[in-house]
């Protein structure tokens, strides 16, 4: 048992080194770009696109917030801004397909996604739920009330205070990594010597099949369906090189991920908004499951006549 653990914990530092790699220096930059002309510059390009969602030219900054920085900072603008119901959960919804874009396509890349694709697909997400709820719900025109939430501290004045906290951000990004990454690489190291993983994969393939995945891919879909795609990605990356997980499992369980990923945190972040969160989870589960099936659908019926003409 203590081989076990050792070797877990080792695949779970070198996954966190690998990830770590890419996480922070691109936090850091990120947070340090913030107080810049540069945001406000992708603000001001922003704001005119605002009314196509019904929103008003106030909601760019946590969109633009939330798609660079993450949900928090998007989450922490929103509470400053007078919003109707409405307009809380137009961008709760865009947010929750479109969100800390950078980071976790760079570390979802090392499996070999193509990073353009996943930010394509989860924009497009964002952009044609925003429109399709702006033109298709008339309720929630009430202001909305948030709910408790902590005192924000005041932001940071001057390059040094800046740096100070752009690093404490980004090691702040670490920690939660390792605090994840570790005990999960562990846990799935049990699992596989133990002989347990082919249990789990039995249990998840009624799912998997049904989404067009073979069920090597179960643990890779757990992962960042309960993890999100950074912290979920070193199950993703250890999948691809030792379950022989094929590429276009992978695609297919990144299509499902990018549309509903990190469930339980992604949907209860967006509590303190005083909006009701079951709707958000059910666009998301339901997008996820439906354009999966799609992509799966297509992708097959391209596959055949291709493995016909190889065959002859």
């Amino acid at each position: 048992m203590t081989g076990m653990l050792q070797r877990g914990v080792l695949a779970g530092l070198k996954t966190a080194w690998a990830l770590g790699k890419i996480i922070f220096p691109v936090t850091l930059i990120l947070a340090l770009l913030q107080p810049t002309p540069l945001f406000s510059w992708l603000i001001d390009f922003v704001t005119p696109f605002m009314k196509w969602f019904g929103l008003s030219g106030d909601a760019a900054v946590p969109l633009v917030l939330g798609n660079l920085l993450g949900l928090y900072a998007a989450i922490g603008a929103m509470l400053t801004i007078e919003l109707t119901v409405k307009e809380v959960f137009i961008l709760a919804v865009m947010l929750s397909f479109s969100h800390n874009l950078i980071v976790e396509s760079s570390v979802a890349s090392r499996t070999g996604m193509s990073v353009w694709l996943m930010i394509v697909v989860r924009v497009g997400l964002a952009v044609v739920s925003g429109l399709l709820i702006a033109h298709f719900w008339d309720g929630g025109q009430e202001i909305a009330r948030y709910g408790f939430v902590a005192h924000e501290a005041a932001p940071p004045s001057g390059w040094g205070e800046i740096i100070l906290a752009a690093l404490k951000k980004a090691v702040t990004g670490i920690v939660q990594l390792v605090a994840i990454v570790i005990p999960l690489m562990t846990v799935i190291q049990i699992l596989k010597e133990r002989h347990w993983i082919e249990t789990v994969s039995r249990w998840m393939a009624p799912a998997t099949k049904m989404l067009g995945m073979s069920p090597n891919t179960s643990l890779t879909l757990a992962a960042g369906f309960v993890f999100g795609l950074a912290y979920g990605a070193g199950v993703m990356i250890q999948a691809a090189k030792e379950d022989g997980v094929s590429k276009r499992d992978l695609t297919l369980a990144f299509i499902f991920l990018v549309s509903c990923h990190a469930v339980v945190e992604d949907t209860l972040i967006f509590v303190p908004l005083g909006i009701s969160v079951w709707p958000l989870l059910f666009i998301r589960l339901v997008t996820a499951v439906l354009l999966t099936m799609a992509v799966a659908f297509v992708w097959r019926r391209f596959e055949h006549p291709m493995r016909k003409e190889a065959a002859s």
